[in-house]
């Protein structure tokens, strides 16, 4: 005798009220199908993911605060999403990320329904959504306006104006701004690509440094350079980020 398949824990998001009351109404048709949470914004949806685990995000891609995508990058790859949306210009972006697919609002229970026999499939398997496309996605937004930062359930939003510098360390970056650092699991390499370049110089091979918190640089060995930043930081300077910042500060 067969076990019953474990339900698919579901979570949906979406900042309008009926259109998770229409996602409810079409998932309750499907038994497998558990709803463990409802969220009406992103931070929300970060938080519950974090708390519940669930197997299955249905995800609104425009929201306020925090988008579809940028949930995304906050819950990391472990969680099957299918997006849904009323705007079909991010469908190409939306698979980019490896989403398991992408509904149009408003959508039939026919086409609910093959969006979740291929989240079944990937919920099956455990497949992972590969690293790095994530990012990958949201390099369309380049430069990046603000930078998101999850510390366990909650949420950091740093404007990228407000940042001093940035710190590799290994597989994750240290953002240093307003006087505190954040964590943040992403390589200076990927984080440099999203950056704007006429802001943000990688001076080192461990750090990127906002040009307008620069106070001045000196000489402190032979062909060996130190930032000394607005609020006293200093950061060294290799001969290769001293040229690409002389060219910037032309």
């Amino acid at each position: 005798m067969s076990e019953t398949p474990a339900a698919i824990q579901t979570v949906i998001v979406d900042d309008e009220a009926l259109a998770r009351t229409v996602m409810r109404e079409f998932l309750s048709a499907h038994e497998d199908i558990e709803i463990v949470a409802e969220c009406s914004n992103g931070f929300e949806a970060v938080k519950m993911v974090a708390d519940l685990k669930p197997d299955l995000v249905m995800l609104d891609i425009q929201m306020p605060k925090l988008d579809g995508f940028e949930v995304l990058e906050l819950i990391g790859n472990d969680v099957a999403v299918v997006f849904v949306t009323a705007y079909d210009q991010y469908a190409i972006r939306a698979f980019e990320v490896h989403a398991v697919d992408y509904l149009l609002k408003p959508f039939s229970a026919e086409r609910l329904a093959e969006a979740l026999g291929r989240a079944r499939e990937r919920v099956a398997v455990k497949e992972r959504v590969p690293e790095g496309l994530v990012g990958a996605g949201r390099a369309r937004q380049t430069p990046l306006e603000r930078i998101l930062i999850r510390d366990r359930a909650d949420v950091h939003v740093i404007p990228v104006g407000t940042i001093d510098y940035i710190e590799s360390q290994d597989d994750y970056v240290s953002v240093r701004s307003g006087g505190k650092s954040y964590l943040k699991e992403q390589t200076l390499a990927e984080l440099e690509t999203l950056l704007d370049k006429d802001v943000f110089v990688r001076i080192h091979r461990r750090y990127i440094l906002n040009i307008a918190r620069l106070s001045k640089i000196e000489l402190a060995a032979k062909d060996t350079r130190i930032a000394i930043l607005g609020d006293g930081s200093k950061l060294p300077i290799s001969r290769s980020g001293y040229a690409r910042l002389k060219e910037l500060l032309k």
